[in-house]
């Protein structure tokens, strides 16, 4: 048997056993304790965190139970592995930032020649864009974590109000065009409400849950609608191309055979000043029969703007 695949084998043992002495090994594989000795420090130097214990009752013992025996991928598996990490690069604030960094490294390292030369290539024909931000989030994975460990938080939160204390209770956190954002109830507006994981400023303190609540899958496919309003959009073949590159919109439009089309659903009250900007950005290739909320809101953001921009002249 050759020391690679040996090795392979008593990585595999020691890492599901944790507690272990050289003769156990000896046994199990029918070597000489000396010839142990030199396979845990091999081990060792490759980076499995064994702690020795000398005396009558001593041993070996992995350090830690999150370490991984070696996984055999091909070429392919690697590669698309290596360009799932890729992806993040435009993030400036990521969970396990440094772990994502160490773990690309090691991949890399690990591919052979024609590997590297194929992902060095690729690097200059693809790119998994998002907007690079500049805004740091400091708070990102401490918000992750409380989150996992179904804790409520007590926060300083940076409004359009201005600095508030929030009594949250997190669901998780995703990102989108660039940001982080935190769904959470809020305790005291007795709802679920979206933060801006950038704009926590400090978290001052937390609060254990004995009681579950959902988590951000579950949130994502149940979103209540407490006070329906009917949203009702005629659409631009260019006003059905935006929309379809809007998130919140693209599940909503219906293209009709001469290439318009229209938006004809239910949303919640509160969402009206969030699409409000959506809408006006949309300028002509919308038009809004339904609500008239919307539609008042709309003129005064217009009316706004064209104030600023009058000519005194």
């Amino acid at each position: 048997m050759s020391k690679a695949k040996r090795l392979l084998d008593i990585l595999m043992f020691v890492t599901t056993k944790k507690k272990f002495t050289a003769q156990e090994i000896a046994d199990e594989f029918h070597i000489s304790i000396r010839t142990v000795h030199r396979y845990i420090l091999d081990l060792s130097d490759m980076g499995l965190p064994i702690y020795s214990e000398q005396g009558r009752n001593g041993g070996y013992t992995v350090l830690t139970s999150r370490f991984l025996p070696p996984i055999l991928f091909t070429e392919e598996e690697a590669v698309s592995i290596f360009y799932a990490f890729e992806s993040l690069n435009y993030y400036r604030n990521l969970p396990f930032d440094t772990v994502i960094s160490s773990v690309e490294h090691k991949l890399y390292s690990s591919l052979q020649s024609e590997a590297k030369i194929k992902i060095d290539k690729i690097r200059s024909y693809i790119a998994f864009w998002n907007p690079k931000r500049t805004i740091d989030t400091p708070l990102l994975n401490d918000v992750l974590k409380y989150s996992i460990e179904n804790r409520n938080l007590h926060i300083q939160y940076d409004s359009k109000s201005g600095i508030r204390k929030k009594h949250i209770r997190p669901i998780g956190v995703y990102a989108h065009d660039g940001l982080w954002y935190l769904p959470a109830y809020d305790y005291h507006k007795k709802k679920i409400l979206l933060y801006r994981v950038d704009r926590i400023l400090s978290i001052l303190s937390t609060e254990e849950n004995e009681d579950e609540f959902m988590n951000l899958k579950e949130w994502f496919n149940f979103i209540e609608v407490k006070n329906p309003i009917r949203l009702h959009v005629l659409l631009t073949m260019e006003g059905i191309r935006q929309c379809k590159s809007v998130p919140y919109f693209e599940g909503f439009v219906v293209t009709q055979e001469d290439g318009a089309g229209y938006i004809d659903t239910i949303i919640d009250r509160g969402e009206l000043n969030f699409i409000t900007s959506l809408f006006l950005r949309l300028g002509s290739h919308a038009r809004i029969l339904e609500p008239k909320e919307l539609i008042v809101g709309l003129r005064k953001q217009a009316e706004e703007i064209l104030t600023m921009y009058q000519d005194d002249n």
